[in-house]
């Protein structure tokens, strides 16, 4: 199913409210939407809320044989998957060139900028390796997937935990988390990606567009960069030609977009963390706290009581008196509505009833002494058929020839 395009009246405005240095949801040219971090019940579970953009992403791991050209080293999965709950345009089941973009550059931003060390999950060097898988759901597509996508996968991989495991001869134990406490990953930086929309060939920048002005923009930037200013991946679509200057105006910007959401994970993780200590509620069981599900809880609006009074009894001095009798409401006619008092009736029933009044109108002529001979015509259909009625003569003989008949009977 395709999306519904734009019309050429919403893609004028929204380029209109760019050269003004407006943005349809009030935010100024480098801001960012607002970011949310929640987590499951199980490690490695992290839900990313940017805006109205909406991702899940899930870590799971198992082992599996390595490579042959890397026999000490873990593999990395990344695999980003745009459900048609997200967005109408999306198919499911059918890899569309916007799902193998994410996924080629998800894979550019985490693997090849060796952000996990991939030698630790090693467990058996040429035999059994631990394999990372991230799964990354798009719940609501409202722009910018891809910034979503790198922030809930890096989340979900620091705060995934992996089953322990020991090796005695050839077994290989993997204990459960009652037996033994589950291991953290290790990870070296956090990359995070930070998309720029160009307009008008370079003329206008946006920082993380939404969808609306996804759709109009001429081409798009995305750069990968960790809390220490290192660009992990940088990714140019759309064929326009950048210059050196935006280029680094641009990776200035990310490096403190980065910095600020890094903070922000940590926080969310040692939140997390404090919690499940505590045996608090989280994950799930904390967002379905009391006040999210029910809408008896409304905030309070301050009203201002003052001189609420001396208000009251001016505006009943200053009102009239009701009348006495109450008017009664005007029908012109049996199943005809009327509104407002003494109108005339618009609908054309009045016109039409006349004419059906005239239509119903029938003359009656004064009846005429029928004289012997004449001619009557009646009509019993709209077809007039026109019956003759013969004279008396042919009558007359048919009662001679009755009479002819009577005396031959007499006779015999």
């Amino acid at each position: 199913m395709k999306d519904t395009p734009l019309s050429n009246c919403e893609r004028d405005f929204l380029l209109k409210a760019i050269e003004e240095k407006k943005r349809l949801d009030g935010r100024q040219t480098y801001d960012y939407r607002n970011i949310k971090i929640t987590f499951g019940t199980d490690y490695g579970c992290c839900f990313v809320d940017l805006g109205k953009t909406r991702v899940m992403a899930q870590v799971s791991c198992e082992l599996v044989a390595p490579k042959e050209s890397r026999p000490n080293e873990g593999v990395l999965f990344f695999n980003i998957e745009l459900s048609p709950m997200a967005s109408p345009a999306f198919e499911q089941g059918r890899q569309s060139e916007l799902s193998v973009k994410l996924n080629r550059q998800l894979e550019r931003c985490f693997r090849n900028s060796k952000c996990i060390d991939t030698e630790s999950l090693c467990v058996v060097s040429g035999e059994k390796v631990w394999q990372i898988r991230v799964d990354v759901h798009t719940l609501n597509h409202d722009g910018n997937l891809m910034d979503a996508a790198t922030v809930a996968a890096i989340t979900a991989l620091c705060h995934f935990r992996r089953p322990d495991v020991s090796i005695q001869g050839e077994e290989i134990t993997v204990y459960t988390p009652e037996e033994r406490e589950p291991i953290p990953l290790s990870i070296y930086h956090m990359p995070i990606s930070v998309s720029f929309s160009f307009f008008q060939q370079g003329t206008y920048l946006l920082v993380d567009p939404c969808e609306r002005e996804e759709r109009v923009m001429d081409g798009l930037l995305m750069i990968a960069m960790n809390k220490h200013r290192e660009i992990c991946s940088i990714q140019s679509s759309g064929g326009i030609m950048l210059l050196k200057e935006q280029v680094l105006r641009c990776s200035k910007i990310a490096s403190v977009k980065v910095s600020e959401i890094t903070t922000l994970i940590g926080k969310a993780l040692e939140n997390d963390k404090k919690a499940r200590k505590a045996g608090e509620k989280c994950g799930f069981a904390e967002s379905m706290s009391q006040e999210r599900i029910t809408t008896l809880i409304v905030d309070e609006t301050p009203v201002e009581m003052t001189d609420v009074v001396e208000q009251a009894d001016d505006i009943i001095k200053n009102s009239k008196a009701p009348p006495e009798t109450p008017s009664s409401p005007v029908v012109p006619a049996p199943g005809v509505g009327q509104v407002g008092q003494g109108l005339q009736n618009s609908w054309g029933l009045e016109e039409q009833d006349s004419e059906e009044e005239e239509d119903m109108v029938v003359e009656v002529q004064p009846k005429k002494k029928i004289a012997k001979g004449d001619i009557v015509e009646i009509s019993d259909s709209e077809e007039d058929e026109v019956v003759i009625l013969q004279p008396e003569a042919p009558v007359k003989k048919s009662t001679a020839h009755q009479k002819g008949a009577t005396t031959s009977k007499k006779k015999k």
